[in-house]
Parts: C-alpha cells; structure tokens; sequence
C-alpha cells in the first residue's frame, strides 16, 4: 500500500470549497493506493473553517490545521512537513479535478521518473468576463506561448501547473521558500531545473482553474505576479523564463517615450508607432481567439483582456525593481488576496 500525500493552502475560499472537497471525494484510487488530504487554512474568516470542519467528520483522511502566516508557501511547506506519504501532490481550491487526477499524477511520476510531473492549465469560465479571460490565457500573444497554456503538450516543460513530486525531492530542496508571496512554484521549479531535475507535463492530468471574474481582480493578480518574478530575479540573478521580460520592457518603453514625448519628436513618433503596433497585434490575436461561433460575442472585450494581463503585470514587475524587497515585508499591495 502507497500513502499519498495531497497538500492544499486554504484561505477564505466559501465560495469553491464545497466544490473542490466533492472533487476530492470523487477521486478514482487504485487498491494499492492510500490518501491523505492536509489542508492548510490561512485563519479564514468567512466561514471556510465551518465547512472544513464539517467534512472532516465524514472524510477520511482530511486533516485540516492552522496556517497562522496566512502564506501559500507557508501553508504548502507545514503541510509538507506533516506528510506521511512518499508522494506529494499539490491541489488548490480554484480548480476541479478530473476523477482520475491522483492516479494520472502517481502513474506519470513512476514512468517518466521525472523530478515532478503535472498537467496543462486548463480553465474553465461560467461568465461573460472569465470566458474571455480563458481565451486569452490560452492565446500565445496573452501568455507568451508557455507549454503549460497549451492543453496538448507533452514534454520537458520549466514549469507545470501545481505539482506531483516524491517528498525526498522536495525535502532536498528546502521546501518552498517562503519569502515568495506568490510564484512559489516558479522559484521553486527554477531551483529543481538549476541543479539538472526535470519536469515533464502531459495532458493525461486533467484539472480546470477557474479565472478571476473581473478585469480589475485580473489586473490585480497580474500586478502582483510582475512583482514577485522580480524577487525570482534577485534571487537568482536570472529569469525563469525570458518571456517574462517582455511586458516590464514593454511598459517601460512606453513610460520613457510617453514622457519624453512633449520634448522629442522622435519619441513622440515611437510611443505613437508602439501603441499603434500594440493594438494592432492585439486586435488580430483578438480576432484569432474568437474565429468560432460560440466565442465571437467576446471579441469587443478581448483587447482589453489583453490589456490587462500585460500592462497591470509590467507596471507589477517595474514596481518590484523600484521596491527594495530583500530583507523588507512588501506591502499589503502585493501580497494581498487578489480575489
């Protein structure tokens, strides 16, 4: 018999924790396989704990402790030091699970012997604003073109979506650091591929992440996902991925040619020729994302989808160079829940 360990951060999640516990509930193990569900909750406070508390009594194996620091990496590494299980696998609250997600990910781990295993990002959108968002996470132009957007890749990848891991490879490597806020996993999985591990992705490990309902909850998530890459940058004196340049380069061409530009002809004709170009390219990814029948209505809101994914996470990541995060708390701004 094999334990598996599933590990959960938890905090103010009333409105998907019901969901996520019936994923878990309906999960397909084989014989020899044995779960536990640790969830670590942030000190929730608008009735999250009730409802844990509540599944406790009819689920076995869901253990469910306090996360004081109110951190996902601080919840992921305290409830992977409460692991029995010689594999350890990541769930988050904002997504469903396909029945087979446990096995697929154990399967995955034992025949591609890699350092941790996962599956694309898939998403999945009830509203108007969470479908055009899905579109354009999965548009290369939005997202850059990672193999973890791409729902048919499978391969070496540098990072993947949560994570299937054996314990010892994350005990050798000091659990997640829990300076990171946020991009935990990035950081992490930089750290694993520095040292020659590997990550494979296959599309065989189904889940659905559910987007942010707003353009101002997605520009806030993005804001913050710019910042906490430049605390993966200085601390590594690299980037996980060069396209995670772009929209910081981006935006601070535009705030240096915008400004300049009352003084300059030149730069008044290059930030004009950017936000034209921009818009442009924009426009025709708009198009290609709802060429088919039932995505055609999201086209008027696309480029502003767009729009938000790049500009509120370049002005994250320019904010994050400006800020002087080693040794310091940042503030509330960019560690703040986003929902």
């Amino acid at each position: 018999m094999r334990t598996i360990s599933v590990i959960v951060p938890c905090r103010n999640e009333i409105r998907h924790i019901r969901d996520f516990l019936e994923s878990l509930l309906a999960q397909e193990l084989d014989a020899d396989l044995q779960c536990e569900f640790l969830i670590a909750d942030g000190m929730s406070n608008d009735g999250t704990r009730n409802v844990l508390c509540e599944w406790q009594g009819r689920f076995a194996g869901l253990v469910v402790f306090d996360n004081k620091d109110q951190t996902v990496s601080s919840g992921l590494n305290a409830a992977i030091c409460r692991a029995h299980g010689e594999i350890v696998i990541r769930m988050d609250v904002h997504a469903q699970y396909a029945p087979d997600y446990i096995g697929r990910c154990v399967a995955a781990l034992d025949q591609t012997q890699a350092d941790n295993v996962g599956g694309p990002a898939l998403t999945r959108g009830f509203t108007y604003i969470q479908r055009a968002i899905c579109l354009a996470y999965h548009s290369r132009f939005g997202c850059g073109g990672a193999h973890f957007h791409d729902p048919t890749y499978e391969g070496y990848v540098d990072t993947v979506t949560y994570g299937c891991w054996r314990k010892s490879t994350l005990e050798s490597l000091s659990l997640f650091d829990e300076a990171f806020v946020r991009n935990q996993d990035d950081e992490l999985n930089l750290r694993l591929l520095r040292r020659g591990g590997t990550i494979w992705q296959t599309p065989k490990i189904r889940s659905w992440y559910q987007p942010r309902s707003s353009l101002m909850a997605l520009a806030r998530q993005y804001f913050q996902y710019g910042y906490w890459k430049t605390q993966l940058l200085r601390k590594h004196r690299i980037p996980a991925s060069l396209r995670h340049l772009v929209p910081g380069i981006f935006v601070a061409a535009l705030m240096i040619l915008g400004a300049t530009a009352p003084f300059l002809t030149l730069s008044a004709y290059l930030f004009a020729t950017a936000v034209a170009v921009y818009g442009l390219a924009s426009i025709t990814a708009s198009l290609i994302a709802c060429r088919t029948a039932d995505t055609l209505l999201l086209l008027p809101v696309m480029p502003l989808v767009f729009a938000a994914y790049h500009l509120s996470y370049g002005v994250g990541f320019l904010s994050g160079l400006w800020h002087p995060a080693a040794g310091c708390r940042p503030p509330r701004m960019f560690t703040a829940l986003s929902r």
